[in-house]
């Protein structure tokens, strides 16, 4: 008995060094993956997003997290009476207002463009 407890013991600590080579424990990478889902959704809901908004951003956050943490921030904010800050990247579908600037010099282009042709289509039924 003596020697499989002593034939036993290297073992064991062999399998307790997992750690040292590389190998990651499963349970400490999902407690690391719903903490890093919550702390999403704490920051979505400090930054005034919805949580819709939450789950198109971080398509890999797991969903139950990312509300758990939305909801926990929801309440702290209430509670404490606290403004949230406004999100420096745009929502998801909305149009930037750098896009609009950019959209009307080439309206005026087209327009002149389109003014153009109206002219010569005149000029030629002036001349018959």
């Amino acid at each position: 008995m003596k020697r499989l407890v002593l034939l036993s013991l290297p073992l064991l600590m062999a399998l307790s060094a997992c750690e040292q080579l590389g190998i990651d424990d499963p349970v400490k990478v999902a407690a690391a993956k719903e903490a890093d889902a919550k702390a999403i959704g704490s920051a979505c809901r400090h930054a005034m997003r919805a949580i819709e908004d939450c789950y198109v951003l971080n398509p890999k956050a797991q969903k139950a997290a990312v509300y758990a943490g939305w909801r926990e921030m929801d309440e702290y904010m209430r509670e404490n009476k606290l403004e949230g800050i406004a999100p420096v990247v745009p929502r998801p579908g909305a149009k930037p207002a750098a896009d609009d600037a950019e959209v009307k010099p080439a309206e005026k282009s087209a327009d002149k463009s389109s003014d153009k042709p109206a002219e010569k289509s005149a000029d030629k039924a002036k001349a018959h």
